[in-house]
Order: C-alpha cells, then sequence, then structure tokens
C-alpha cells in the first residue's frame, strides 16, 4: 500500500493508494472515496502554485495531470509523495462538519467570500480618456442655467454627445437635458424613449453619439469632503456601464470660493474606474441609501479588498479617474430654448429664432440641436431627422421640403 500526501486549501491531508501504477483518473475516484471531493471539482498537479490559483480558468493552466490515462509512476511519485488539490465548492466530511475554505484566524468562507477576495479596489492610474474638450457655448448654455436660475440650489443633468477620436480624446458638441427632477442632493432622470430616439437620429445625421453625462453639485454640498456623493457615484456607474463605451465620461459643474471670497463655477470631468463598472454590472452596490449614510463612502453588499482590508465600504474617491479639460468653439450654435426645462417650447419660440438668423442661410439658422430636436416631433424619426441633420452637419442646401414645413411651422404662433 502506497501512501500520497495532498495538500490543498484545507491543509495536509494523505490517500492511500495500491501502487504507483495507478491512473490520474484511478486516484480522482479515490480522493472523491477518501476525501469527499467530487471527481469534476478537482484539478491535481506536482506543482504547488496551484494553490496560489484564484479561479477556475486559473485552473487550466496546471496540466501535467490532465491527462486521466497518465500513470503516476511517470511523475515519478512513489510513498510520501506530494501532490497539489485545488477544488471548487464546498465539501463534507463523513462523520464531520462541512469544511469550508478557512480565512484568516480559521474564519470559515463561503465561495463568495472567495469571489470577493479576487475584487481588490484600487486607483486606477490612468483613464481611457485622454481629454474631453467642450463646445464653450453648449458649456455655456449649461453651467448658465443652473448658476442663473437654479442658483445651483437643486440638480440638474444632461446627456453630452460628440465624438471620439482613436487616440481618446472626447469632443463634447451639445448637451441634451432629458425630463428630470431636481433635488438638493439627488436627481431622477424621468427618460423618455421617444424623444431619446429622436436625439439618437440627430446624433447620426450629425456624425456623432453619446460620450457622457454632466450634472451639477448643490451649494449644500460644497461642505461635505468628497468628489462626488455615494448617490452620484450610482448614477455615474449606472449611466456609464450602459453606454457600453470605454471612454465615457463624467463632468461635473459646481460653484467654488476663491481666494477672494467670490464664487466662482468651476467643471470638472472624470470617468468611473474599470472596477467600479464592473462592480456595478454584477450587482455589488447597495442601492438603498439612508440619509443616516456617510456620502462620501458607497456600500457593497459583499467584501471587497482595499489595501490589506476586507470592507464594505469604500471610499467613493477610488472609483474615480481624472480626465483632463479643454474646450473649443463647434459648429452648432445654442441659442434656441433647451428642452425640459420650466419654460416649454412653442411655436413661437421657433418663430422668433428664425426671425432672429432670417440674414443667414437655411442652414445656419438651422444648425442648432435644441432646434432640430424641437422640430423633429414632426418628422419621421429614422429617415427625415437624420437627413435633415446631415444638412446641418454638411452644411449643405436643405431640401424645399423640409424649409417650407419649419417655415410653416413658425409662421403657425
Amino acid at each position: 500500500m502506497t501512501m500520497l500526501r495532498i495538500r490543498s486549501r484545507d491543509g495536509l491531508e494523505r490517500v492511500s493508494v495500491d501502487g504507483p501504477h495507478i491512473t490520474v483518473s484511478q486516484l480522482k475516484t479515490l480522493i472523491q472515496d477518501q476525501l469527499q471531493i467530487p471527481i469534476h471539482n478537482q484539478t491535481l498537479s506536482t506543482n504547488r502554485n496551484l494553490l496560489l490559483a484564484k479561479t477556475p480558468a486559473d485552473f487550466l493552466g496546471f496540466t501535467d495531470m490532465a491527462d486521466p490515462n497518465l500513470r503516476i509512476s511517470s511523475l515519478n511519485l512513489a510513498h510520501g509523495s506530494m501532490l497539489y488539490l485545488a477544488y471548487e465548492g464546498e465539501r463534507t466530511i463523513r462523520g464531520g462538519p462541512a469544511v469550508t475554505p478557512a480565512g484568516s484566524f480559521g474564519r470559515k468562507m463561503t465561495v463568495e467570500d472567495l469571489i470577493a477576495r479576487q475584487m481588490r479596489v484600487g486607483r486606477q492610474e490612468k483613464s481611457h480618456c485622454d481629454s474631453v474638450s467642450f463646445d464653450r457655448d453648449c458649456a455655456n448654455a449649461f453651467q448658465h442655467y443652473v448658476n442663473e436660475s437654479l442658483a445651483f440650489a437643486v440638480k440638474r443633468g444632461g446627456f453630452m454627445y460628440g465624438n471620439v477620436s482613436e487616440e481618446g480624446q472626447v469632443e463634447v458638441n451639445f448637451i441634451y437635458e432629458p425630463p428630470q427632477q431636481g433635488m438638493e442632493d439627488n436627481l431622477i432622470l424621468m427618460r423618455d424613449s421617444e424623444e431619446e430616439k429622436r436625439v439618437d437620429a440627430i446624433a447620426l445625421g450629425l456624425g456623432m453619439r453619446k460620450v457622457g453625462f454632466i450634472f451639477n453639485q448643490t451649494v449644500t454640498q460644497d461642505k461635505k469632503e468628497y468628489t462626488l456623493s455615494n448617490v452620484e457615484v450610482l448614477l455615474a456607474a449606472q449611466l456609464h456601464a450602459e453606454s457600453e463605451l470605454k471612454e465615457w465620461v463624467t463632468a461635473v459643474v459646481k460653484l467654488e470660493i476663491n481666494e477672494d471670497g467670490a464664487a466662482d463655477v468651476h467643471f470638472e470631468a472624470f470617468q468611473m474606474s474599470d472596477m467600479c463598472v464592473r462592480l456595478f454590472k454584477e450587482g455589488w452596490f447597495e442601492t438603498e441609501i439612508g440619509s443616516e449614510d456617510d456620502p462620501k463612502l458607497s456600500k457593497l453588499k459583499k467584501e471587497v479588498v482595499v489595501g490589506v482590508k476586507d470592507v464594505k465600504e469604500v471610499d467613493n474617491d477610488f472609483f474615480l479617474v481624472l480626465v483632463k479639460i479643454l474646450d473649443h468653439q463647434g459648429s452648432l450654435a445654442c441659442t434656441f430654448p433647451i428642452e425640459n426645462r420650466s419654460i416649454q417650447t412653442t411655436m413661437r419660440a421657433l418663430k422668433t429664432h428664425m426671425e432672429r438668423a432670417r440674414s443667414l442661410p437655411f442652414v445656419k439658422r438651422i444648425s442648432d440641436f435644441h432646434l432640430l430636436l424641437f422640430v423633429a416631433q414632426f418628422l419621421d424619426v429614422s429617415s427625415d431627422v437624420p437627413a435633415l441633420a446631415e444638412c446641418v452637419r454638411l452644411q449643405s442646401h436643405v431640401p424645399e421640403g423640409y424649409e417650407l414645413l419649419i417655415d410653416s411651422m413658425a409662421n403657425t404662433s
């Protein structure tokens, strides 16, 4: 009778075999019988690094005992030789309690605990987005509204549209503000799928796409010791995950007191870290946030590793990657009333806009995203809307039918 020593995450155990002539398949059957570990869960190796493998995918890298017909004598195994065993799940020892992987000081661990140990949250040094450049007019229109009309008392948000270069440079050329309810410490988006289809059709014609989200923080948040609150991290992570765009940008507008005691409007831009987006997609975030919760910490359903500690609350700054901000002057105007604000846009506004710009070529008069969105309500979203927007992109002649329609709309007020 030959005895082999088996080291696993549970420590050192022994298995009795008939001799070194048996195959790997027969050895696994004996391990199943004597150690109660199912054959299909076992990975065996003579390499001790197997015990450092973290995932089933890592186990596949140890192939020296992958052939079930291999005789263990060919591995120079004899009485007292050491083998290493990795397995998934729990095991039950006959006549004894269930054995689970032990943590520090003997704390029992579940499979979820093991997965959590692979979730290491640290600072991501480099963003996928090299920089974000804002069209001056659209950025000014957004900050002017939250400053002058809302006085930074409640939140306001908008989706940013533009382009992404091959080098990861994001350019923002217009901001669409969806229906929403802004509060002092929260922002609820009441998204209109039909309106967003029109927005995307315009973006298609303009050769642009959705590239990020912008929102303002309120004056009551100015004294808080965080960059983004846990509520803001949740919203930013949700929208980033939804976008499937690795260069997606989250921009924040805030009011800051300068050295002279005056208030300045300040823009900041971030990307949510890859780990943050992954944790959101996999449902790790606690989405119910109470008034007693610390806003600078994001709560998780399971522990993750931060530094050398297992924690269920993570400083929000760990999820943020800073992005450089630039500006530019784009081709779109931003003078038409902006959608979904406190004053509803009417045909009268269209007439006023068209008359004010009557000295310009027709295509120049309609080169405003917010005007295009207003007009798009009365056009076919799959053909007419992108076709009209393409005229704006190319600054080409607008077909007479579109001109007549827009002029007639303006004249109905």
